[in-house]
């Protein structure tokens, strides 16, 4: 199902032109949509697998396969979502591929040990194991809104999936890492629901 969002005009003829660059095969045009992207499309690899090298190498494939697929993407839709969706789905392959090896939690080991606790990491930290823990869509859908802070309809452009599609797999996700945190004993049991980011647009 397409999910269709106005995009501004300006937006819009800056995508198309940047497209056309790029398939024109000229190097200014490949860089300057590495440049505007690369944040967006690692960010969500290293929200998603939780591991820095597999991030840079999975960021790596998402735009070796855009510049091959570009002259299939759909100049009625916004390229941004587009190029995230490619990002989900590479994302998933890598997931899938680790399933037959140890799941790597690199976040934890980038900072030195601590004798004395802290309670702000260690809950950060739970909390990170807790999304891990999510089934796919839905972590895929929670990072995207709580930790890229996307709008519900670039989510739904992105996964391809209805709003109201979104809005629940949200929904069920916070319960899903809520329950996580009071196993964990991190939130006392009687805690209410996460709140939920509500994006500047809407």
């Amino acid at each position: 199902m397409r999910v269709v969002f106005d995009r501004g005009p300006d937006v819009a003829a800056e995508d198309t032109a940047l497209v056309r660059c790029c398939l024109e095969g000229r190097p200014e045009g490949m860089r300057l949509l590495i440049e505007r992207f690369q944040g967006d499309v690692f960010g969500l690899c290293y929200r998603l697998l939780h591991h820095r090298q597999d991030a840079e190498d999975v960021a790596q494939e998402v735009f070796v396969r855009v510049f091959r697929s570009l002259h299939r993407w759909d100049d009625a839709r916004p390229l941004k979502p587009w190029i995230m969706g490619i990002t989900v789905n590479r994302c998933r392959t890598m997931m899938a591929q680790r399933m037959r090896r140890p799941e790597y939690v690199d976040y934890l080991q980038d900072k030195p040990a601590r004798d004395e606790r802290d309670d702000s990491n260690e809950l950060q930290a739970e909390l990170r194991l807790a999304i891990a823990q999510l089934r796919p869509d839905y972590r895929t859908v929670f990072v995207l809104f709580h930790e890229q802070n996307e709008p519900y309809d670039v989510i739904a452009a992105t996964v391809e999936r209805p709003v109201g599609t979104i809005k629940t797999w949200l929904h069920r996700a916070r319960l899903e890492v809520l329950d996580c945190l009071k196993r964990r004993g991190m939130v006392a049991d009687d805690s209410a629901e996460l709140p939920a980011r509500q994006p500047a647009d809407e």
